[in-house]
């Protein structure tokens, strides 16, 4: 993300917002003068009243200005706002999974949030003040060397002290507003990671153990808190010592060159006025400088966030010509792939081509690369040699959205969002009609399921599908996939939570759809395995064997004794 980008597309609300400050500073900076032209005309005994309106008159338009100010301001601040979060969430979306599953979802969660709000203050409103503040220091500064260069000298030595010390603090700001950063994320991180896990928490006596993890973050947080307010507050003892003493300077001296007649009463009222003027935008000056270091350190961590790994589609818009007709459904050639930081590949030299339309099973013990055979199906990730072809194109010459329109993915561990029955069945094809719905419904064995449910397909269900059963979230997303129509469907042990009867229908239904789709299933049970047409072997990454039942019990060791370990002599004997 380039923040200067996202600050030039509010340039014209921040320059009118600045411009409109100016303006009312200037208002403010004219009353000091009329001021003193009405003391200097009482004393003379003649009309106040010329004075007096012009006084009111600045008074209503400084008061108008400084409103319509804030308001500009504000408006650029939060477009920056929601220009940073649209453009956050865009790259997080398209991220490679890769890369978003080495982040702390806590952590995203605050750059996305918080740390935006913080980048604000440095992109709009903290320098819009320091500009406008800037403008009034050096206004004050040039009417006060106009009225008395020599007590402008005396005051401005007083109040350099005070800069010299602001300065120092706005770096040791900045630093602690990091740190702080970095502290409120790991808390937010470890309080996810426990909510997420409540069952498990519970399940495992660990209320105690964790709240003392959390606390001791939220510890961490609080004193990384503490001294960025404590800096923070810092900056007006520091700025107020020096206007104070730079008050009683101009005071005395002033009184005193008053009595003797060097200096005229209106001339030190209007200068005095000055000083007061200065005071106040000296300090928004440096609280600005201070919230814009603060900026800074969350500028940083949104910019790192959306500098994540993208996904490569190189432009592509559509597929590249058509599939051809009858072509197989997928094809590996020579893919190999290594996560990174792993010692030895997750696939390794894979080639196998599957036909359009039946039922392949992948196989193989824990780790044997079945599950990274799907992601490189579904271009979760590219494969470092190799490629892998979809209905006869290849992933190059297919754009992602194109190619992942074909294929539909069945997770085994289902995850829904919260909404209704209905939303989540639609959710990758919200066109449905009611018919498309039914067939799906019923080709998932989940007609009962709805019907028991209070309201039907509008039933609202809760954070991660809370109201179903594992087996009814399982059906559920079987049925969110079948309404796609794929070419390829993809399922990672869809029947892992489901009942026997259950299992057995839904494996009907699996069946029935390799009629018209290729059906690509993870089976950790051999039975699974045995109703499939074709079944591919794993073992370490590489493809060990493939074909049928009957011909791999007899050639394969590996699949042989997968088999024996699940299915009884009478089972094997069918």
């Amino acid at each position: 993300m380039r923040i200067r980008a996202v600050a030039a597309r509010q340039k014209g609300l921040l320059a009118a917002g600045v411009l409109v400050g100016l303006a009312g500073t200037a208002a403010m900076l004219l009353q000091p003068v009329l001021l003193g032209r009405l003391i200097a005309n009482v004393s003379a005994g003649e009309s106040a009243t010329g004075p007096v309106v012009g006084i009111a008159l600045l008074f209503v338009a400084d008061a108008v200005l400084a409103t319509l100010n804030v308001y500009l301001i504000g408006l650029a601040g939060e477009n920056m706002v929601l220009d940073m979060r649209t453009t956050l969430t865009g790259r997080l979306l398209r991220s490679r999974l890769e890369a978003f599953r080495r982040l702390e979802h806590g952590d995203v969660m605050n750059r996305t949030l918080a740390d935006t709000s913080l980048a604000r203050l440095a992109l709009s409103s903290s320098v819009a003040q320091m500009v406008t503040s800037a403008f009034t220091v050096v206004g004050c500064v040039v009417a006060m060397a106009w009225i008395d260069w020599r007590l402008l000298l005396a005051a401005l030595a007083c109040l350099g002290l005070a800069a010299g010390a602001g300065l120092l603090l706005a770096g040791a700001v900045r630093r602690a507003a990091t740190c702080n950063r970095e502290d409120t994320s790991a808390y937010g991180s470890g309080l996810l990671r426990v909510l997420g896990a409540l069952t498990t928490v519970k399940a495992s006596r660990a209320e105690d153990r964790e709240g003392e993890h959390l606390a001791e973050l939220a510890g961490n947080a609080r004193r990384s808190g503490i001294r960025v307010t404590r800096l923070s507050a810092m900056f007006l003892p520091a700025i107020n010592v020096g206007t104070q003493l730079s008050l009683a300077v101009v005071i005395t001296w002033g009184i005193a060159r008053t009595a003797t007649g060097t200096l005229q009463l209106a001339d030190l009222t209007a200068f005095v006025m000055y000083l007061f003027y200065l005071v106040s935008p000296l300090v928004l000056f440096f609280m600005g400088l201070g919230e814009v270091q603060q900026g800074r350190a969350a500028i940083a961590r949104v910019v790192e966030l959306a500098d994540l790994e993208q996904e490569e589609d190189d432009g592509r818009t559509a597929i590249a010509g058509h599939p051809r007709a009858g072509a197989p459904a997928v094809e590996f050639r020579d893919v190999g792939f290594r996560y990174e930081g792993a010692a030895t590949p997750a696939v390794d030299g894979v080639s196998f081509t599957l036909p359009a339309t039946g039922v392949t099973a992948v196989v193989g013990p824990s780790g044997a690369g079945k599950s990274t055979v799907f992601q490189l199906v579904e271009r979760f990730m590219a494969p470092d040699q190799g490629s892998v072809r979809l209905l006869g194109q290849d992933a190059g010459d297919v754009s992602l959205a194109q190619w992942r329109s074909r294929i539909a993915l069945v997770e085994q561990d289902c995850p829904l969002m919260r909404g209704t029955l209905r939303e989540n069945l639609v959710y990758a094809c919200p066109d449905a009609d009611d018919e498309q719905v039914r067939d799906a419904v019923r080709a998932a064995h989940l007609e009962d399921v709805v019907a028991a449910l209070p309201d039907g397909l509008d039933t609202r269900l809760g954070e991660a599908g809370v109201g179903l059963s594992g087996g009814q979230r399982q059906r559920l997303a079987v049925a969110r996939a079948l309404l796609t129509r794929p070419s390829v469907l993809l399922l990672d042990e869809a029947t892992s939570q489901l009942d026997s009867d259950s299992e057995r229908a839904l494996r009907e239904t699996v069946t029935s759809l390799g009629d018209r789709c290729q059906v690509i299933t993870v089976a950790h049970r051999m039975s699974t395995a045995m109703s499939a047409d074709h079944i591919l072997v794993m073992e370490g990454g590489r493809l060990r064997a493939q074909g049928p039942h009957a011909r791999l019990m007899d050639d394969d060791e590996l699949y042989r004794r997968l088999a024996d370990q699940q299915l009884s002599p009478v089972a094997l004997a069918g």
